[in-house]
């Protein structure tokens, strides 16, 4: 026995050595927040649990404002780091942007401070959510509801990590972002933050997104990654009344299996950081939820990284949802559902209340070693004790014409061919073209909120990369072939929907002479509830205009310009092409451009349903009883969208067709490019159950890929899942994979297999 022993000593201390250097990283961390704890006063502790916004150590008329150029308040900053001890600042000051030389004088003086006042480094963050928000230069990409249109993993986590690298640029180490809510009612005023309707998708761009932050380490995060923070834990994208932070009721087996799934799956892939819906779900304050907080998230998910509120949400746990008499005690709530850091932005006496509560044993010490815990592991991930700031002069690729390359091909990728009629694009080069709306010359209403400005309405002032519409088109057909009018305009200075129709009659008679009518509509940029509408149909103005150019009778080609999908059906006959580039960017001009042009073969899928009346609003994955007893006329349906060229699919594949929970199904079909261009093909798969114990979604996507075919060419597309994905909650919450029929169905191909036990 003890011969037997020492034979295999060898290996088992080699097996033990690659679990000890595998853990490693973890365990050093956890000494050296151990060392750091050991020292810390309670005021200390408290302050890392609290977070201000810029604008407070701010010289400026109050807090909520600060002089430009900005510069720092002294008793400020003394109130803030040497007083109260606060381990977190994030935002912008003013509302305006920096320059990366202002983030690093801003960033640098506010560590030096923290650091001299605490021993401990500032956590700084910025909603960082399709580039550098605030720094100006950056690169600006596509929004998420337009990323989502690409269904192309590796081109997501390869524009984040551009983010990541010009966020770092910037001083930052941290992004606010992604965006894991559900965008299943078109009305919501976030939903263009998201990746679109469907969970998997969701769960599968966001896993990208996180590894394009963060990179290959989550606990050794480098100087060219950011952390990541997932937002918003969770249903907070399905108001019932489609209004910002309205309550939601949303059944707990729906609850786990659409809007958690995808927070599951990037806490898997390592993200740091977790930020909490700001509304009611069934009717619980969700930052007051110690279910979903800690039961769910923090301890269903061994999740060891920080959950923080969002915006004031402290304060609207007293003055909006009447849970609580004070702020204070709003506070010991939200903390021992398990919040780790209140976002507090103007209002430093929450420190005080918050040392208060631990004094009277409101909070436990428990609870707040916990949560400071939390937040030094993250500042240890972010290497911020090494390097609490970053030197603007080691990125020499910010702003880069690669980087600009990359959210090019993101914006073609993502816009999406929803008509063409009798195959009237691509334009002719030598088309002359009228060109008019309000979405046509600005450069606002192609990056949407969260672009320099929170509202983006500070695009076309400070952004210099990329182009509009109008310009764009007139580089790739030529100045002398386009005419631009207007028609519908925007009220800059007002609210984001405000327009100015007194154009219609001058763009009428200017479009006379031209060819083809190029109708830019859509939205003006806004987010959260700014965004707010009672009406989903485009503008009656807007509608207007299409419909005094339709009475020239030429054929008119419609680009939607939107955040979300804005109803069209009254003015959809009147168009021979319609095509929809979301919130495409700084380059979606030059990306349209050259998909009219047909340079470019267009290629992105819907990433929602599009709906056709304000009153019919459904997803994809629907019950079937709203087929048999509804009317259902929807405009284009989930994952549609047109090429110029066709694609035949052929030879569908599953094994095996009888499956056991443990198994994987490989399925794979052949993909032909049956028409005469090159084109990039999008492939869905989806599963259905014709019958379960509680009613079955219709159908539900499963797996996606894309590729690339030149004409005549076929490939063959290969996709694993493993059988528990076909599982669906329970009315007890349990995930259950029933021994019944399933169906696969990958394009015009289906095939039936059967789980067994």
């Amino acid at each position: 026995m003890i011969k037997l022993f020492l034979y295999f000593l060898p290996l088992f201390l080699f097996l033990s050595s690659l679990q000890v250097e595998g853990a490693s990283s973890d365990l050093v961390i956890e000494k050296k927040i151990d060392k750091v704890m050991a020292t810390m006063s309670l005021d200390e502790k408290v302050g890392q649990m609290l977070q201000m916004t810029l604008d407070v150590i701010g010289k400026g008329p109050n807090v909520f404002s600060s002089d430009v150029p900005f510069t720092f308040d002294p008793v400020m900053m003394d109130s803030v780091f040497n007083i109260c001890k606060i381990g977190s600042i994030i935002n912008t000051s003013d509302n305006i942007p920096f320059s990366r030389a202002d983030w690093n004088k801003v960033i640098t003086a506010i560590q030096k401070e923290s650091l001299r006042a605490t021993h401990i480094p500032c956590l700084y963050g910025i909603d960082a959510i399709h580039g550098t928000t605030y720094t100006i230069g950056a690169t600006f990409f596509p929004q998420q509801i337009a990323m989502g249109a690409t269904f192309n993993r590796t081109l997501v986590q390869q524009c984040a990590a551009v983010t990541a690298y010009e966020t770092r640029a910037s001083s930052i180490p941290w992004a606010l972002s992604p965006i894991l809510d559900m965008g299943r009612n078109p009305v919501w005023p976030r939903m263009w933050e998201t990746f679109g309707e469907d969970p998997y998708l969701t769960g599968q761009l966001g896993v990208a997104m996180v590894k394009g932050y963060q990179g290959s380490d989550k606990n050794k995060i480098d100087q060219d990654h950011v952390g990541s923070c997932l937002k918003h834990f969770m249903g907070y994208g399905v108001p019932a009344s489609g209004q910002d932070r309205t309550p939601a009721n949303i059944p707990e087996n729906e609850l786990k299996e659409i809007h958690f799934q995808p927070f599951v799956e990037a806490v898997k892939a390592g993200a740091l950081s977790v930020m909490v819906n700001s509304g009611i779900v069934n009717d619980q304050s969700f930052h007051a939820d110690r279910n979903y907080i800690t039961d769910w998230l923090k301890n269903g998910l061994h999740f060891d990284g920080v959950v923080l509120t969002d915006w004031g949400d402290i304060d609207n746990l007293c003055y909006r949802d009447h849970i609580a008499a004070t702020p204070k005690d709003a506070m010991a709530i939200a903390y021992n559902a398990g919040i780790d850091v209140a976002m507090v932005p103007y209002n430093l006496h929450y420190f005080q209340w918050l040392k208060e509560l631990v004094q009277e044993k409101r909070i436990s010490m428990d609870r707040v070693n916990d949560a400071v815990r939390r937040v030094l592991r993250l500042k240890f991930r972010l290497q911020l004790f090494d390097h609490p700031f970053t030197n603007p002069n080691d990125y020499p690729e910010f702003g880069s014409k690669e980087h600009q390359r990359m959210a090019l091909s993101a914006a073609e990728e993502a816009i999406t061919l929803l008509k063409n009629k009798d195959g009237i694009l691509p334009l002719k080069s030598d088309a002359h073209i009228f060109v008019c709306g309000p979405n046509a010359n600005s450069m606002r209403s192609l990056n949407g909120g969260w672009t320099l400005s929170w509202q983006g309405d500070k695009v076309d002032q400070f952004e210099k990369n990329g182009s509009t519409i109008l310009q764009a088109l007139k580089n790739e057909f030529g100045d002398s072939h386009i005419t631009y009018r207007p028609g519908v305009s925007y009220v800059e200075n007002g609210n984001y929907n405000e327009e100015d129709a007194s154009g219609i009659a001058d763009a009428v008679k200017a479009a006379q002479d031209a060819q083809y009518i190029v109708v830019c509509l859509g939205e003006n940029s806004y987010t959260e509830s700014v965004g707010n509408l009672g009406d989903l149909y485009l503008s009656d103005n807007q509608q207007a205009l299409a419909f005094a150019l339709a009475k020239l009778g030429k054929p008119m080609i419609l680009v939607l310009n939107e955040g979300r999908p804005r109803l069209i059906s009254k003015i959809e006959p009147l168009f021979s092409a319609i095509i929809d580039i979301y919130l495409p960017g700084s380059f979606g001009g030059e990306a349209l451009a050259s998909i009219l042009s047909g340079k470019v073969n267009p290629s992105g899928k819907l990433p929602f349903t599009y709906p056709k009346y304000p009153n019919d609003l459904i997803t994809y994955d629907h019950k079937p009883s709203q087929d048999v007893n509804a009317q259902n006329d929807i405009q284009y349906p989930f994952g549609f969208g047109l090429s110029y060229t066709t694609f035949k699919y052929s030879h569908l594949k599953v094994y095996p067709d009888k499956f056991k929970a443990s198994d994987s199904i490989r399925v794979s079909v052949d993909v032909t490019n049956s028409g005469a261009m090159a084109g990039k093909e999008t492939v869905l798969l989806y599963s259905s159950q014709p019958i379960a114990t509680i009613t079955p979604d219709v159908k539900r996507l499963k797996g996606f890929d894309n590729v690339f075919l030149m004409p005549g060419e076929t490939k063959t597309v290969t996709m694993t899942i493993k059988a528990m994905d076909l599982a669906y909650v329970d009315l007890n919450g349990q995930w259950k994979l029933e021994p019944r029929e399933f169906i696969l169905k990958v394009g015009d191909q289906q095939k039936s297999i059967i789980c067994v036990k």
